[in-house]
């Protein structure tokens, strides 16, 4: 649904939230820096309704204790790390647990040197929450763990060592003291009813350990049945044990195994007296286990994001690439077969990445025939259901939504007033559009940057007006812009004409020889 861009340019203008400044500073930085900023998204989020939707669809199947697989699709700069840290915010503030990584050439998925490994440890140290969303929430996810297997309220200040408050007794003198024999006769009956009251409290106390026990065992059981679990559990129970005792060094060596740190089974032997530890060809396992142990400790799943693919379509070794691949299979087979609950994977690549049939994912038969696109599937009817998504560019509605909010959070953190007008922005877009190749390779992180650049030139030569900055770019009549709109004007009084044929004939350029 194209959206209407004078009135959504006029609600943003008017109704356009505060952005406190550290954010905007963020916000800002990163965008020019082409990179997406981790905080302040809604602030600038625009379009992608449709994939929005389909992946808030995912959430809610991995919330009923389902699992999914996406590929988000798209060039670079065509918003793919935008929309995952767009889903990445929204997870999180469901009450999801989320882990991202990049891929690289140290960061794989399979590898002979621990690249697979490397991986895991970047995901479990971007491990985020509601309440830690910049990572680092493997301790906080662990504690609320173990907060919830104790026993009632009670029980726990009577675990924890807490004295047990006696019934009092009033002080007495004078008058009212009593006699002698009677005060010793009282003293023997009180001793004899404090020695009752501590074993009937010992063996409740025993009684409501063995129960919490009990629950434990329930609660792991189910953890112990998958591949790797009994090792798992028993790491678990181990830190449990170290919290109600006080033990920060041996909770210390359960995060360092949690974490994949320990690089030979004999030091993990010495520290916890297990001689397994997590390594390059099993971490996807403990993966599967951390999403179904989350939901015991009040989450309702695990979201994996693994941005840039393409770093496996750059792997010299076709072997090397095939392993990658292969692991890219496994879980996409566990994903859709049942296999794992509670977790979501969503990975993000360009299409050479995906479709090349020498060296990209699609050079896989296996993946390959899973994921090809059906007959029915065509322009302006795409399947949001399938296991790849394609990113399509932004309307041109969209951008200038997009570039306007920038302007926005650029005048209220830098504290002047806005100088473009809704005329300077189409005159802003006409420009990038008009750039030969702009229909099908300008992406919306060059204009975005762009946009920056020009906002910041304004702000820093007040005296210089904004159309002599727009006109010292060149003469173009945005052609692009006018040709893919459908004939709409995003202002009144901003037409968007194309130029005046140039009176060469384009089809001398179609074909030539060296």
């Amino acid at each position: 649904m194209t959206r209407n861009a004078p009135t959504a340019m006029s609600q943003v203008a008017a109704g356009a939230p505060r952005v406190p400044k550290r954010v905007a500073a963020v916000i800002l930085n990163s965008l020019k820096g082409g990179v997406v900023p981790r905080i302040g998204l809604p602030y600038i989020t625009v379009g992608r309704e449709a994939e929005i939707r389909a992946l808030l669809t995912d959430l809610s199947l991995i919330a009923d204790g389902g699992a999914s697989f996406r590929f988000l699709v798209g060039r670079y700069g065509s918003g793919k790390s935008f929309l995952l840290q767009t889903i990445r915010t929204h997870a999180m503030g469901e009450g999801f647990v989320v882990a991202d990584a990049d891929l690289s050439p140290e960061r794989r998925l399979q590898g002979g040197q621990g690249q697979g490994l490397a991986t895991y440890r970047e995901l479990i140290r971007n491990l985020s929450t509601k309440t830690r969303p910049e990572g680092g929430a493997l301790g906080l996810v662990l504690d609320r763990w173990v907060a919830a297997t104790l026993p009632s309220a009670s029980a726990d200040s009577e675990l924890s060592g807490a004295p047990i408050a006696a019934a009092p007794y009033a002080t007495t003198s004078g008058a009212n003291a009593p006699a002698p024999g009677k005060a010793a006769t009282d003293a023997e009956q009180a001793a004899h009813g404090r020695a009752a009251d501590e074993t009937e409290t010992s063996a409740e106390q025993t009684e409501r350990n063995l129960a919490a026990d009990e629950a434990l065992n329930q609660t792991l059981a189910p953890l112990e049945e998958l591949v790797h679990g009994f090792d798992f559990a028993r790491m678990l129970r181990a830190y449990r044990e170290a919290s109600l005792e006080g033990d920060d060094e041996r909770k210390s060596y359960v995060l360092k195994w949690l974490r994949g740190e320990y690089r030979t089974k004999t030091e993990a032997r010495a520290e916890l007296g297990c001689s397994t530890i997590i390594g390059d060809d099993d971490w996807y396992d403990y993966v599967k286990l951390f999403a179904a142990f989350l939901t015991g400790a009040g989450y309702k799943g695990l979201l994996v994001l693994i941005d840039e693919l393409v770093n496996l379509f750059k792997i010299p070794n076709s072997i090397t690439r095939q392993y990658n691949y292969e692991k890219i299979l496994t879980m996409y087979n566990d994903t859709l077969q049942g296999k794992a609950r509670h977790l979501g994977i969503i990975m993000g690549g360009t299409p050479q990445s995906i479709e090349d049939r020498r060296r990209g994912v699609f050079s896989y038969e296996a993946l390959r025939s899973r994921l090809t696109q059906g007959r029915f599937a065509a322009e302006g009817m795409r399947d949001m259901l399938a296991p790849i998504i394609h990113l399509h560019p932004l309307t041109y509605e969209e951008l200038l939504v997009l570039i306007e909010k920038l302007q926005q959070i650029h005048a209220g953190y830098f504290g002047y007033e806005a100088r473009l007008s809704e005329g300077d922005l189409v005159q802003f877009l006409q420009i990038e559009f008009g750039r030969v190749g702009a229909d099908t390779h300008l992406t919306p992180r060059e204009v975005i940057r762009d946009f920056i650049e020009l906002l910041d030139i304004a702000f820093q030569n007040p005296n210089t007006p904004v159309a002599r900055i727009l006109g010292s770019v060149g003469d173009n009549g945005g052609s692009g812009l006018a040709e893919h709109s459908g004939g709409t004007q995003p202002s009144g009084g901003s037409a968007i004409v194309a130029p005046a044929d140039s009176g060469r004939d384009a089809s001398e350029f179609a074909e030539f020889k060296i």
